[in-house]
């Protein structure tokens, strides 16, 4: 009988929790109440919304190479298209409450929403287009500036992403919300002590973010 080796086994594990806790907050948010009134673009913005948080949840996974087979150049790789999916659902959940409600953008876009939550996911919008551009200019910056700057964005994206969550009222059920959002910072700030990200040297060019 094959021997996992204790580090395989963790990353199978880590892997085995991240989708468990993805697919109980989707499934969840599918059988919700709340969608027979809503219309199916509504709908759609939502779910890329939820999309969007569960991949923030793999992000630094990848980031750290705690993910199996998914360390050094390949988790880098996979690290840099799982961004490009978070950018795109990002748009698409922005673009969809825009066709459902375009005054409320504008109000959450200019910071006078009544909600309170809209401040923080658009917040987090930004810096998501942020890191996009700082990930674009990559090579014309230095390591250890730009690593500074994609943990500190990463950072602002995580918290605003998942405080908009958390204070939303709607189609997410709350304990698997809360269980995502919790393991989404947890993730997140665990991968950034692990690399020293906000410390780094600009030697160290063998982690995987």
């Amino acid at each position: 009988m094959p021997v996992i080796a204790p580090k395989r086994l963790q990353r199978v594990l880590i892997l085995a929790v991240a989708l468990g806790a993805i697919c109980i907050a989707v499934v969840a948010a599918a059988n919700s109440p709340l969608l027979a009134w809503r219309d199916p673009v509504y709908i759609g913005a939502g779910f890329a919304g939820i999309i969007a948080l569960a991949l923030l949840l793999i992000q630094p996974l990848l980031a750290g190479g705690w993910l199996p087979a998914m360390q050094a150049r390949r988790g880098r790789q996979v690290h840099k298209w799982v961004g490009v999916t978070l950018l795109l659902a990002v748009v698409l959940h922005v673009a969809g409450l825009w066709i459902t409600s375009p005054p409320d953008v504008v109000d959450a876009l200019l910071f006078v929403s009544p909600t309170p939550f809209s401040v923080w996911g658009v917040i987090a919008m930004w810096a998501v287009f942020a890191s996009a551009c700082l990930a674009i200019f990559r090579r014309r910056l230095r390591f250890r500036t730009w690593r500074l700057a994609h943990t500190t964005l990463a950072a602002v994206i995580v918290i605003g992403s998942c405080v908009h969550a958390l204070r939303i009222e709607g189609t997410m059920e709350t304990v698997s919300k809360v269980l995502l959002c919790v393991l989404v910072l947890g993730a997140t700030f665990a991968v950034i002590a692990d690399l020293r990200g906000w410390f780094a040297k600009s030697a160290v060019r063998s982690t995987p973010h």
